[in-house]
């Protein structure tokens, strides 16, 4: 059984209703078909349900009728949610105007139902920006207790199956914060580990990544990576992390061995973090093209629930695994 199938497995377990709020967009919905047909999960699609429907028979999709579908424009939680926004950001100063017209907002709205207990999780991003689908995340959702950064998790697929967990390893973060502090890094590695657990279903043995190995050079930057690893020991004492590691170091055993004798880690690890946007998005692409893995993500995490983002780009298919990987998010929250 191989990993997708295991984390849709799981998805069908555990029942989750996850809310999409780019309900009408072609893609999106041919997706949420199949995740019924499948029983990946509970969908809650938003978007007007003549418009909806009227692409559902353009696409012959036969299983949406079993679809929640929630109006933007006219639901009966409407001045519930309002009232909410309002209440968590008087703060900021929001009016009852401003949200009458906030709440609208389809991806607002997907939040908003999350907030107040109505879904599960949410993916989005098929024709929105990813400033657009974190934004009302960020304001209403936030981020989970010790955690003050969202980063991005992928699952790399390897066909040499030397490497990892029998093939499988999981970078981060190749998504989101270009250049973390050592706290936020080491957030970003504890963050990881949960993700690595809940989805990949493996116990994570990090590698924190430097251009440095145990003390091989000196800078400030291999001082970012030493201090990350020691706050996120503090932060959760049950993880298996080390750092520094020269990537080398921290996949390749033989060398493991001689650059960093006695670790655990060294040449054993499944888990990478990068010391920076720049080090994981080019790593995990120059994976992915040269060594032909699979790359499964961004997967969102740091959020008080799962809020996924989808390339513009996406597939059908990328919706209905990113689907079942939030299903399982939010189960193991």
């Amino acid at each position: 059984m191989d990993l997708l199938h295991e984390i849709i497995q799981k998805a069908r377990v555990l029942n989750q209703r996850i809310v999409l709020p780019e309900g009408t967009e072609e893609r999106t919905i041919q997706a949420a078909d199949q995740v019924i047909d499948q029983g990946i999960a509970r969908v809650i699609l938003i978007g007007s349900r003549d418009d909806i429907m009227k692409e559902a028979k353009r696409f012959n999709l036969t299983h949406l009728d079993k679809a929640t579908i929630v109006d933007p424009d006219k639901h009966d939680k409407m001045d519930h949610y309002i009232n909410l926004m309002v209440e968590l950001r008087k703060h900021k100063g929001l009016t009852k105007d401003e949200a009458s017209k906030l709440i609208r907002d389809p991806l607002y709205l997907g939040t908003l139902m999350i907030k107040n207990g109505d879904a599960d999780g949410e993916v989005s991003g098929a024709i929105h920006a990813t400033g657009d689908v974190l934004r009302p995340a960020f304001h209403y959702i936030k981020t989970l207790p010790g955690i003050s950064v969202v980063s991005g998790a992928f699952i790399m697929i390897l066909k040499d199956k030397e490497f990892g967990n029998d093939g499988l390893m999981i970078f981060a973060d190749c998504a989101v914060h270009p250049d973390p502090n050592e706290r936020e890094l080491a957030e970003i590695a504890v963050a990881t580990a949960k993700t690595t657990r809940a989805i990949a279903g493996f116990e994570p043995r990090i590698a924190m990544l430097s251009f440095s190995t145990k003390g091989s050079a000196k800078h400030e930057l291999v001082d970012k990576v030493v201090n990350a690893t020691r706050i996120a020991k503090e932060m959760d004492p049950s993880l298996k992390i080390e750092g520094e590691f020269q990537a080398d170091a921290a996949i390749i055993e033989k060398i493991g061995k001689q650059k960093a004798p006695g670790s655990e880690i060294a040449g054993h690890a499944n888990v990478l973090i990068f010391p920076d946007l720049d080090a994981g998005n080019i790593a995990y692409k120059l994976v992915q093209r040269l060594a032909h893995a699979e790359a499964i993500g961004p997967i969102l995490q740091g959020m008080a629930a799962p809020i996924n983002d989808l390339s513009r780009g996406c597939s059908v298919s990328d919706i209905v695994h990113l689907i079942a990987i939030t299903a399982n998010q939010a189960g193991n929250k």
